[in-house]
């Protein structure tokens, strides 16, 4: 398992339907006490009604859940990427290079896509 987790929208739509496997990925997370990564970005599209969307609000709370934002640094980083990929999905674009910066595995449920933007990072699909 790599260092951590960076969760695209399909990764955190699955937490929400109670997806085994993403349960216990994250479950593996906090035992060894790796980092799980929320692009803001992400929660902007995922997010629609906190007082019902439980097992994400509880995610965003955990200790080792950091939400990475599009700072100015990041959304450059992200432009180049969308241009050179011919794409325009900032969300996907700003997985990537967060993923990029911290080394960690995408969950995703869309795997092409994120492989479309880098085919090197490693990906967990689910």
């Amino acid at each position: 398992m790599s260092p951590g987790l960076v969760l695209d929208a399909g990764g955190l739509i699955a937490l929400e339907r109670n997806d085994r496997r993403v349960q216990s990925l994250l479950a593996r997370a906090r035992e060894t006490g790796a980092t799980v990564v929320v692009p803001t970005t992400v929660l902007a599209q995922v997010v629609r009604a906190p007082v019902r969307q439980v097992s994400l609000m509880r995610l965003l709370r955990q200790p080792g859940t950091v939400t990475m934002p599009l700072d100015r640094a990041s959304a450059s980083f992200v432009g180049q990427l969308l241009g050179s990929s011919d794409t325009t999905d900032i969300a996907d674009a700003h997985v990537v290079i967060c993923a990029r910066r911290t080394g960690h595995t995408v969950v995703t449920a869309d795997g092409d896509d994120i492989r479309h933007l880098d085919p090197a990072v490693r990906l967990l699909e689910v």
